[in-house]
């Protein structure tokens, strides 16, 4: 499978766009904003011993000092029945390695652990642990025992005493691919263990890759023909990244310098538009109605114009193996998990159910998320369950809509400023003004002159242009307009 990659880079954002035969297959988005610190590495001194509640308050460079519990701290040899008093443990001033397992939230600082553990795509890492651990989602046991006997076996052959947990996206997984995964990994703990000695107390020793770098490691074994980034101080920091842990990607990543927006180029922004409506249109006339749940997605599939040569039954018959690669690929592209129901055109012929049954799986093949399809219900309804493995993007781009009490929904306020942002840098690149009108509703207005009022300054200093705003109280909150002045 041949894959290229784009990644598009705003201060406020990053946009990863997954193409295979230069169409649209996964989308990934991370705003700066939404960011956590769970899972972030620091060089922490002990401030405070409290032994009344069993833990410690940690300096770790943030805003208030965090908290670890006893039962947090890793202590070596065997598991024990009884946690050791936190000052048999720690003492005031001592400089200690700890990873965030809880954000700060409200007075409360971050939540600490000395147990810790670095993921990849398919092993979580564990230094200082001999432990081989298999993912509990991982049901069968002699796939259990198959992941379990090959990580035993790779560990021991590099003769490191370490421990790994097989994630369940593992399952299936070859030999190269969890020799790959286990291959960063050591790579990144040396370079982690060459940095620490020199590494002031109260600063970050690791934190989670950024959206565009962890995709590149999650793509490790996967054949990348190329990755587009238009962003040259990120692009500086994937070759580096990719120089260092991932030599066989280095030569593929390039820096796109265009005037034309990276996703326009590709007609990835239309793409993300129609991956937001509930009706996707098929090429042969018929058409998907998408409708998104707390319990489960339903899609319909209906004929629409579409009339076949011969008869009705060739007609249903074309429609739902069209539907059947069109699905897959929405799915994927909408990212969406959980229970999924399909209701596919009923059809009279059992070999055509079958044929229909088997393109679906087919085209499931490439997902990278699990997905398990039952058999044909009594109502004619095809159930399956795909894995959830981050917010899908209607949930991630849009709001429940006020207006409709949750009925359908509209693009956040957020979203659409970053949408202005864009077209903004359109039009100042293809007209010669000095100053730029933003027609918006109140809310978006409201939000670009307060939170986001220092993009809109550095947008300013960007293009050397001024932009100016003003309320159009009959615009809905997606509506907005830029115009020349």
């Amino acid at each position: 499978m041949s894959e290229e990659i784009l990644i598009n880079m705003t201060p406020q954002e990053t946009r990863v766009a997954v193409l295979e035969n230069g169409i649209l297959q996964e989308l990934y988005i991370e705003r700066t904003r939404k960011r956590g610190l769970v899972g972030n590495v620091y060089k922490g001194r002990v401030s405070r011993i409290l032994p009344g509640m069993q833990a410690a308050f940690v300096d770790v460079g943030l805003e208030r000092t965090a908290f670890l519990h006893a039962s947090d701290i890793a202590v070596e040899g065997d598991s024990r029945d009884e946690t050791p008093q936190i000052n048999a443990l720690l003492h005031e001033g001592q400089d200690i390695l700890v990873q965030v397992i809880k954000d700060p939230l409200g007075t409360k600082g971050a939540r600490l652990t000395t147990q810790l553990s670095i993921p990849s795509r398919l092993l979580v890492f564990m230094p200082g642990i001999s432990h081989i651990g298999v993912s509990q989602r991982i049901e069968k046991e002699e796939e259990r025992n198959r992941l379990k006997e090959m990580v035993q076996s790779m560990k021991e052959s590099t003769d490191e005493n370490n421990g790994y947990i097989v994630r369940t996206v593992a399952e299936g997984a070859g030999e190269k691919e969890l020799s790959d995964d286990m291959r960063y990994l050591q790579r990144l703990w040396k370079a982690l263990q060459e940095k620490i000695p020199d590494m002031k107390p109260g600063t970050v020793i690791y934190e989670d890759l950024p959206l565009a770098v962890r995709v590149l490691r999650d793509m490790v074994g996967v054949d990348v023909e190329k990755v587009r980034i238009d962003s040259r101080e990120m692009y500086r920091k994937a070759t580096e990244f990719a120089g260092q842990f991932l030599p066989e990607l280095a030569k593929c990543i390039e820096h796109y310098p265009g005037g034309r927006p990276i996703f326009d180029l590709y007609s990835v922004e239309d793409e993300i538009q129609k991956a937001l409506e509930r009706k996707v249109e098929l090429k042969s006339g018929g058409h998907l109605v998408f409708d998104q749940t707390e319990a489960m997605t339903t899609i319909d599939v209906n004929t629409g114009a579409f009339v076949g040569h011969r008869n009705l039954e060739e007609t249903i018959f074309k429609t739902n193996l069209e539907a059947a690669q069109a699905i897959s690929r929405q799915l994927q592209l909408r990212n969406l998990g959980g229970i999924i129901i399909i209701d596919f055109i009923d059809m009279q012929e059992e070999e055509h159910k079958r044929q229909v049954m088997r393109a679906l799986e087919k085209s499931l093949d490439n997902d990278r998320s699990k997905s398990h399809i039952c058999e044909v219900s009594s109502l004619g309804l095809v159930e399956m369950t795909r894995k959830r493995t981050r917010e899908s993007l209607e949930h991630v781009l849009c709001q429940s809509c006020p207006t409709c009490q949750g009925r359908g929904s509209v693009k956040t306020a957020e979203t659409v400023c970053y949408e202005i942002f864009r077209e903004i840098l359109r039009e100042a690149r293809q007209f010669d003004t000095q100053t730029l009108m933003v027609l918006a509703s109140q809310e978006v207005v409201d939000l670009l002159l307060d939170e986001e009022s220092d993009s809109v300054a550095e947008l300013e200093e960007f293009i050397g242009k001024t932009i100016k705003f003003q309320v159009e109280s009959l615009y809905a909150q997606e509506q907005f307009d830029v115009v020349l002045m």
